[in-house]
């Protein structure tokens, strides 16, 4: 009982005891201090709430901290944060504060922070910006967009952007009202475009415009009017490359003149904002138009001098026609008259001579002619003596007989049977016989 009230006495409250560690905590040394640290679960009311963490490299939180900026510095710093970086301070930003430790009896420990470098900020952006540049570059996919050829006219347009989103409405606006008239067709793939679930969004927006690319000519993404903190959600490797090896060429058009992303190191196009999208669009179709309208107005000042050209000559023509033909006829009749003049002097040149040789050669022709039919003649005679001696009536003649059996010549004795009838042929008349069986 003694000890319990010894306890008692010496016991105080917790009012007293975080009055103690709020005098420990707020100090010279705990007051200007800067300090690197992730944001996280950042709001916005009249003053901005969040809590700062730092993480090891495997992605644990090893520290953790209440944070705060007041009403009275957050316009300034967000003024300088976004003049640097492009966009206002959100969760998921490495960032460089400048900060007071604070100690309250009911809300625990704070950290106020009053000042901000968005160089450090801008810096990290810029590295794991390079560091996907990096990436899409060693996979060779970072310039595929870019190369791809363009379609003239491009006139077909997929486009992927918020449905309710200013941007989109000042993109239809500006394109379908062009000055020239300039006919343009347009298909909206609605996505979200802000926020952590944008580039699964976009990507999804993507796959759809691929189903069906054959009817498209480029994809325009824009997304524009209001506050550029949520660019962020556009700094995605995932998005990127989906985008680098899209097939149709990709228009960019994200946020404000002075707004950078990942995107526009990987698209075809990139353009500063929605309007000038459709402004590019435009201008695009209008210098082919124009290039198309130049060559046509070339054609009609070709055709119509040489038609000037060929309507003069034409008139010098058929005033010269008289005098042409008579001037024709003369030299014609001259031509005939030197031909005939000519022809005189070959005849008597050339083609008598020619006659004396033809003359000549017919002389030679007609004894050579004779020459041969003599010797034809006495060869065939040779021909019919040898064939007239060497026929069966002069084998007969000689004194020879021919022997028949059944009409066929006999020539061997084996050809002749028993039974057969043997005929035998003289110069004067025939025989008939039978065989005689040998014994």
């Amino acid at each position: 009982m003694q000890h319990i009230s010894q306890d008692k006495r010496s016991a105080m409250t917790l009012l007293e005891l975080n009055e103690i560690i709020g005098a420990l905590v707020q100090g010279e040394a705990t007051t200007g201090i800067w300090v690197t640290a992730e944001t996280s679960d950042l709001s916005r009311k009249r003053h901005c709430y969040m809590e700062l963490i730092q993480k090891d490299d495997s992605g644990n939180t090893v520290a953790r901290s209440r944070a705060a900026i007041w009403a009275s510095s957050l316009y300034d710093i967000d003024a300088k944060f976004t003049l640097v970086t492009g966009q206002r301070l959100a969760t998921g930003m490495k960032v460089l504060v400048r900060v007071t430790v604070t100690f309250h009896p009911v809300y625990g420990l704070l950290l106020v922070i009053d000042d901000i470098n968005p160089e450090f900020t801008l810096g990290d952006v810029l590295r794991r910006r390079q560091e996907i540049i990096d990436r899409l570059t060693d996979e060779g996919i970072i310039d595929m967009n870019r190369t791809l050829p363009w379609c003239d006219p491009v006139q077909r347009i997929a486009v992927i952007s918020a449905e309710t989103a200013a941007g989109y409405g000042d993109f239809e606006n500006q394109l379908h009202a062009n000055p020239s008239g300039i006919v343009f067709y347009t298909r909206l793939f609605p996505a979200t475009m802000q926020g952590p679930t944008a580039a699964q969004s976009i990507i999804a927006a993507l796959s759809e415009v691929q189903k069906c690319a054959e009817f498209f000519d480029t994809v325009v993404i824009i997304r524009g009017g209001g506050s550029s903190d949520d660019l962020s959600c556009f700094e995605n490797y995932d998005l990127a490359a989906n985008i680098a090896q899209f097939p149709l060429p990709v228009i960019i058009g994200i946020g404000h003149e002075r707004d950078i992303t990942l995107l526009d190191y990987v698209a075809a196009m990139r353009v500063k904002t929605p309007t000038a999208a459709a402004e590019w669009l435009i201008n695009r179709a209008q210098n082919l138009l124009t290039e198309l309208q130049n060559i046509g107005n070339s054609i009609y000042v070709t055709v119509t001098s040489l038609l000037t050209n060929a309507d003069r000559y034409l008139a010098a023509c058929e005033g010269q026609l008289p005098s042409i033909a008579t001037s024709a006829l003369d030299n014609a009749k001259h031509k005939v008259d030197n031909a005939a003049l000519f022809l005189s002097n070959i005849s008597n040149t050339r083609i008598a001579p020619e006659l004396q040789r033809l003359d000549s050669f017919r002389k030679e022709v007609v004894a050579a002619a004779e020459n041969a039919v003599e010797m034809r003649k006495s060869a065939l005679d040779a021909y019919e003596n040898l064939m007239t001696a060497l026929s069966p009536q002069s084998v007969l003649l000689r004194g020879y007989t021919i022997t028949t059996v059944n009409g066929k010549y006999a020539r061997h004795a084996s050809d002749v049977s028993e039974n057969d009838v043997i005929t035998t042929h003289f110069a004067d008349g025939t025989v008939n016989s039978k065989p005689i069986k040998n014994k």
